[in-house]
């Protein structure tokens, strides 16, 4: 049984990690940073007990702190850090350059850069602390995307989070490592989160399932297996590495 810290957990990829976590006996410290009712309902469905909901906007570096404080407290400690929380794509912040004032491009590009990777390298700075202070092993998995990649016209500064939450997840791979601290990326493509149910129903669906020669999006489980597996004991020496999660829809050479 580890203890297991999963970042935006209320829906979508995060509530899947935590499922699939906690059907293999682990216990999990479900975070959220607004949508508490959602998460509520994450910690409803996972199997076993010993399980915590934690509230904070990563955002905050005094509430990332306090995140990890709080994890430690109601699991008694953490073994593997999952960063999922991030602030994704969505009409209102859309900033494509020839669009937007430039009050907007900087609000666009300071909350993304603040949650997705500022949020995510304080998180790892507490949690590697922590297992270093007692001298355990552990695992961090970063969530990215394939948009660090291929590109993001409509929301360059998610791109670049993305991107630069790759680099810094190998980084700590490399500082972390002799510690016995094992530090990993996924880069899923297009996900059908709930988020993204309506988007997947209208006009773009076809084309958004045609990226792929599967014809189809990926899954929250999908995503999820990959995390449960590259956490794992077994998955140590792939530390370093970033995972595409695309169904071929995106191949970097």
């Amino acid at each position: 049984m580890r203890r297991v810290l999963v970042t935006g957990a209320s829906r979508g990829i995060g509530r899947a990690v935590a499922v699939a976590f906690a059907e293999r006996g682990d216990r999990v410290a479900v975070h959220y940073a607004s949508r508490r009712g959602d998460a509520e309902q994450t910690l409803r469905a996972l199997s076993g007990h010993g399980h915590a909901l934690i509230g904070g906007d990563l955002g905050d570096p005094e509430a990332a702190q306090r995140v990890v404080r709080d994890a430690v407290q109601e699991l008694g400690g953490i073994d593997v850090l999952v960063n999922n929380a991030g602030v994704a794509p969505t009409a209102a912040n859309r900033h494509p350059v020839a669009d937007v004032s430039y009050a907007d491009w900087q609000r666009a590009w300071h909350r993304m850069i603040d949650v997705n990777l500022l949020g995510a390298a304080n998180l790892t700075y507490g949690v590697a602390r922590h297992l270093i202070d007692r001298g355990a092993t552990g695992s961090i998995v970063n969530v990215g995307s394939r948009g660090a990649f291929r590109g993001e016209p409509d929301f360059p500064a998610y791109g670049a989070s993305k991107a630069a939450l790759h680099a810094f997840g190998q980084s700590m791979a490399v500082a972390l490592a002799p510690h016995g601290i094992a530090v990993t990326s996924v880069a899923p493509g297009f996900v059908a989160t709930e988020r993204q149910s309506g988007k997947l129903a209208g006009p773009d669906g076809d084309a958004l399932r045609d990226q792929s020669p599967f014809g189809r999006v990926g899954t929250p489980e999908e995503v999820a297996a990959a995390v449960l597996f590259l956490a794992s004991p077994q998955a140590v020496w792939s530390s370093g590495t970033v995972l595409d999660l695309n169904g071929a829809s995106h191949l970097r050479t």
